[in-house]
């Protein structure tokens, strides 16, 4: 087990499975105690489990993270058992694969409410936390190269990866004066259930493992002192999405 982040813990949304679980264990290889948040308690727990089974603390939490109340409430949990976290990962994240016209309102905002608002709600804690604590700290929004370009049906998952870079990039202007690093990774497509549940005939060798992503988050939360990564964009070799 690697040492770098020892006496951090980071808190990881979506960590139930596909990439927010590969960043859970990444970074408790690194020496991060973890806090695994996720819609569905039992994936959470797993992962907490797993965590704990690298010999690192580690705890579950039931979080939606569109719901202002549900987030408030996990994060003030964390702090209470935890003492808190100085890293935050805004990794969960929803689609609908549909054309406009056949987007419903209730889709929109639900996409909207988890890959956007999400992070902005999670990063006004973290910014309130660490800041009463005079704490540094360090959030990373994973974004996607449909931040970059846009292709059909994906409306509603355009926008709000489009808003998550700008909102990335605007936080690491407040963070600076706080000491709050705040970086976008930039992600194309992996062997996740995210894409592999929605797309069964995806050509797997165009995608990555999540390893690899994950090892970029942690690459980025060792950015070496006085200086930081505003973003980073880590892809397969064979992406088609970019350039």
């Amino acid at each position: 087990m690697r040492t770098e982040l020892t006496g951090s813990t980071a808190l990881i949304t979506g960590a139930g499975r596909g990439l927010g679980r590969a960043i859970a264990l990444h970074l408790a290889d690194m020496g991060a105690a973890v806090v695994a948040a996720d819609l569905d308690a039992e994936t959470a727990k797993a992962t907490a489990v797993a965590v704990e089974d690298l010999g690192l603390p580690a705890m579950a939490v039931e979080m939606d993270v569109s719901d202002d109340a549900s987030v408030t409430a996990g994060v003030d949990r964390v702090e209470r058992e935890m003492g808190g976290f100085e890293i935050l990962v805004n990794n969960a994240g929803v689609d609908h694969t549909v054309p406009v016209t056949g987007m419903t309102t209730e889709a929109w905002q639900q996409v909207i409410g988890v890959n956007l608002s999400g992070p902005f709600l999670l990063s006004r804690l973290t910014f309130q936390h660490l800041s009463e604590r005079r704490r540094p700290g360090h959030i990373v929004n994973i974004v996607s190269t449909a931040a970059k370009r846009a292709w059909a049906n994906a409306s509603a998952y355009h926008a709000s990866k489009w808003g998550l870079l700008g909102l990335t990039h605007a936080l690491h202007v407040e963070g600076r004066e706080a000491g709050i690093a705040v970086t976008a990774v930039v992600a194309g497509g992996m062997r996740t259930p995210f894409i592999l549940d929605r797309f069964p005939d995806v050509d797997v060798d165009t995608l990555q493992d999540p390893e690899s992503v994950a090892r970029t988050v942690g690459f980025v939360l060792t950015a070496p002192e006085g200086s930081v990564i505003p973003e980073v964009m880590v892809i397969p070799t064979r992406e088609t999405s970019w350039p």
